[in-house]
Parts: structure tokens; sequence; C-alpha cells
């Protein structure tokens, strides 16, 4: 029942469907996204970088946006707390997923 803490670029690019030089570009684009680097260089994303990429992801692959417009739109809603909202209601989500997985665990017993 752990947890990842850390997700490797691929585990990321395939969570989401696209190439790993996608996540890299993003990444250049966007610098709320920082991903630690390990001793070999390996890229290492956070839960919230992962919140950060479907955040970005729903803006220019689902709705169609374009980088210029994502930087944009992610500017004007910032002090509206858009961004915010979204990464609480992932938050909720995944505390939801370990709880139902606490309640499978207790169940068996």
């Amino acid at each position: 029942m752990t947890q990842k803490i850390y997700f490797k670029i691929g585990e990321v690019a395939k969570r989401f469907d696209v190439n790993p030089s996608l996540i890299r570009y993003w990444e250049k684009q966007f610098d709320f996204i920082r991903p630690k680097k390990s001793r070999k260089g390996t890229r290492l994303y956070t839960r919230k970088d992962i919140d950060h990429f479907e955040i970005l992801f729903h803006l220019i692959k689902e709705k169609g946006m374009t980088v210029n417009g994502a930087k944009e739109y992610l500017e004007k809603h910032k002090n509206q707390g858009s961004v915010d909202k979204l990464d609480v209601i992932n938050t909720l989500k995944r505390v939801k997923s370990i709880l139902q997985e606490v309640k499978k665990e207790l169940g068996r017993s």
C-alpha cells in the first residue's frame, strides 16, 4: 500500500500518453514545473508536478490552447485561485483512493 513519492519521466509520459520530449518541452516552457534530478540526472517528478501536468494537458491537449495561450490563461486565473482549487481537488482524490485501499484491506482482515 505504499504510495510513490517520485515518478520518472517515462511514467509521467505514459500516464498522459505523450512522448517524454513533450514533458521536457513543457518543463522548459512553464517555470512552475521543476523536477528534482537524481545523481545520474534522471528527472524525478512529484505528485504536485503531475498535478501541474494535468492542468497543462487539459488546457493544451483537451481544450486546444497553444502554449502561449495556456501561459496567458494561467497568469490571468492565478489570482482567482483556479489552479490552487484544482490542486486541492487532485489531493482529495488521492486521499480518497488511499482511504478506499485501507477500507478494502481492513475488510479482508
